[in-house]
């Protein structure tokens, strides 16, 4: 670059001709900002993703923001959503903030890594979650499956209800272990796993820290604090553990090194090849994410489709009819088994579509941005709203209900660009190397619960609160599993 020459901003175009309502971020409308902390104390906790959508429902698909310092736009153009995603990671990064307040815990992997050093991790990872190696470890997801299916059994058999929301946390981190770490830890049949708690501890951490302006922890720690670093620490101490299993088992099978059967073998092999840019904190960083990966994302996706099927009872009939068709009772042993189900999976995408786990996305330009017209300058933050286009009138008919068959062949919605409107695994090249995986359990775990169980939901449909911190989650999900008859 020519030195005082200036750079034209990156430009990006909405659909059908979206134009922005100003050139100047500062002459966009957006909520009244009080002194010094800005819209911060406008956001309440555990909600702060409706406060924001409510936004954009009134000042539309660009608004301003500022929290404390720092200036932000608030975008729901798909158009440019669709962009911004696909301009990960150079144009544009992950929210600093997002990675330095994970980073803080001591877990820097692929997550939170950027440039050269996301793409040398993602690479790794990627070799753990192709749907080759899903096929080849599919025996073990039944075998999980069907534990899942003994305890909520026993639990109905009792007359008992299940905490489907632990449980569903507890399938996801003993399937993710099983696979990247070749460790059967079981946390499901355990009736208090001190590892799933530590782990939901560091979520709620996380999502508790994000929207704090000063990181009063540092200096002046509340009882929750004291709480939250103890859980971390046992955490650190649980990966140290499964790093040196992993290390003593390939010093006793050399031959690991050069095929190693999962990937923590594999970032050990990398770690420890001569000149390798790998470091033991990227070894220690990535194991933690690989432990936490799917424990909250695709428990908590589960977890909201189980409770659109309970209280839609003809998208509950037709789709346990078709597991009736095709599965009977059955758990399916081979990953073949689930082939046919595409009225479960059209359940699952309408699920994402009304209940995203990840409705507010915060990102940072690295470069200045042209949106359709709105100049952002470089280090402005920008928050994605994806829900606002995925429930547009405008888009889906009968945009709040949950209509799985909208998503079957010859349905409107699944023959026009209307799916590009829907953003449940991200976008561009960060897309979530977990997406093929976290498919087959969703759609292995419902089959299973539609196959075994009548169900019931002990509230109204308004009655299950959505609570954002990490992610998007039911504060509860008040289900009664009965066995059928």
């Amino acid at each position: 670059m020519t030195a005082g020459r200036a750079v034209a901003p990156v430009r990006m175009e909405g659909r059908d001709g979206f134009r922005a309502a100003a050139r100047r971020v500062a002459d966009l409308p957006g909520p009244k900002r009080w002194p010094l902390v800005g819209n911060t104390l406008q956001l309440r906790r555990r909600a702060a993703h409706a406060t924001m959508e409510s936004w954009a429902r009134q000042y539309g698909p660009l608004y301003r923001l500022r929290f404390g310092p720092y200036r932000a736009v608030g975008v729901s153009e798909p158009g440019l959503i669709d962009q911004l995603l696909r301009h990960r990671p150079v144009e544009v990064s992950r929210s600093p903030r997002i990675s330095s307040v994970i980073n803080e815990t001591g877990f820097a992997g692929v997550f939170t890594a950027e440039g050269e050093a996301w793409r040398r991790q993602r690479r790794l990872v990627m070799r753990a979650l192709t749907p080759e190696i899903i096929r080849t470890f599919f025996p073990v997801i039944s075998t999980v499956t069907a534990r899942l299916q003994a305890r909520w059994r026993a639990l109905a058999a009792s007359g008992a209800r299940p905490d489907v929301l632990r449980d569903l946390k507890c399938y996801s981190i003993d399937v993710t272990t099983w696979l990247t770490m070749g460790l059967d830890i079981d946390t499901l049949s355990q009736e208090s796993s001190s590892l799933q708690a530590d782990v939901e501890t560091w979520f709620a951490t996380v999502g508790r820290r994000l929207p704090q302006v000063l990181r009063y922890w540092r200096v002046l720690p509340l009882p929750v604090d004291r709480r939250s670093d103890a859980a971390i620490a046992r955490l650190h101490a649980t990966v140290d553990q499964l790093i040196a299993g992993a290390r003593a088992e390939m010093a006793a099978q050399p031959q690991l090194r050069e095929r190693p059967r999962n990937i923590l073998q594999a970032l050990l092999a990398a770690r420890d090849e001569v000149g390798s840019e790998f470091s033991d904190q990227d070894v220690h960083g990535n194991v933690a994410v690989m432990l936490f990966a799917g424990e909250d994302t695709t428990a908590n996706t589960m977890a909201w489709l189980l409770h659109h099927l309970a209280h839609d009872a003809p998208s509950c009939a037709a789709a346990r009819a078709q597991v009736d068709a095709l599965l009977g009772r059955s758990l399916p042993t081979e990953l073949s088994g689930l082939d046919g189900l595409d009225y479960l999976e059209a359940a699952a995408i309408e699920s994402m579509r009304l209940k995203p786990i990840a409705p507010v996305q915060g990102m940072r330009a690295n470069v200045d941005l042209d949106l359709a017209g709105l100049l952002v300058p470089r280090d402005h933050l920008l928050f994605l709203l994806p829900r606002i286009c995925a429930t547009q009138e405008s888009r889906f008919a009968e945009a709040q209900r949950f209509l799985p068959q909208r998503w079957l062949d010859g349905a409107a919605e699944a023959d026009t660009d209307d799916r590009r409107s829907m953003f449940p695994f991200g976008g561009g090249q960060r897309y979530c190397p977990g997406r093929y995986l976290a498919m087959v359990e969703i759609k292995m775990v419902t089959a299973m619960v539609l196959g075994s169980f009548d169900l019931r939901l002990h509230a109204p449909a308004g009655g299950v609160v959505e609570s954002f911190g990490f992610t998007m989650a039911p504060s509860a999900l008040p289900l009664d599993f009965s066995l059928r008859a």
